[in-house]
């Protein structure tokens, strides 16, 4: 019985993959031979491929151009806010120089009533 081949797992294996590959060769060579359909619908593949990329493209510009506009928003209510708080830091000081000003005279007409008091009181005591 020298016909009697006893292979081993490893052989087994291998054979199996090699079927298996020339199966898909085979294949792929009977899809790849200038099939229209196969090609149309490649072509429409690529096509519609293409096209979510430039859809995807542009909201990519549109989101990156309403990020920069509302940073440039941002950044000019930023501007004004410190434009008015200095102008509320320019009017809280006139007031204070106001009020510090009424307080002042307000202070001298009230030590004027208090050395006239003083001047009458003296001049009653005579």
């Amino acid at each position: 019985m020298s016909g009697f081949k006893d292979d081993d797992f490893k052989d087994r294996l291998t054979a199996a993959a090699k079927a298996k590959q020339a199966v898909l060769e085979k294949f792929r060579a009977k899809t790849a031979a200038d099939d229209p359909a196969a090609a149309e619908k490649a072509a429409a593949r690529k096509a519609i491929s293409d096209a979510r990329e430039v859809r995807a493209a542009e909201r990519r510009a549109a989101r990156e151009a309403e990020a920069a506009r509302q940073r440039e928003e941002a950044a000019r209510h930023a501007e004004e806010a410190k434009r008015e708080a200095a102008e509320q830091a320019i009017r809280n000081a006139a007031q204070h120089a106001e009020q510090a000003a009424r307080d002042a005279a307000l202070e001298v007409e009230r030590k004027a009533a208090r050395d006239a008091r003083y001047a009458a009181r003296k001049a009653r005591q005579r």
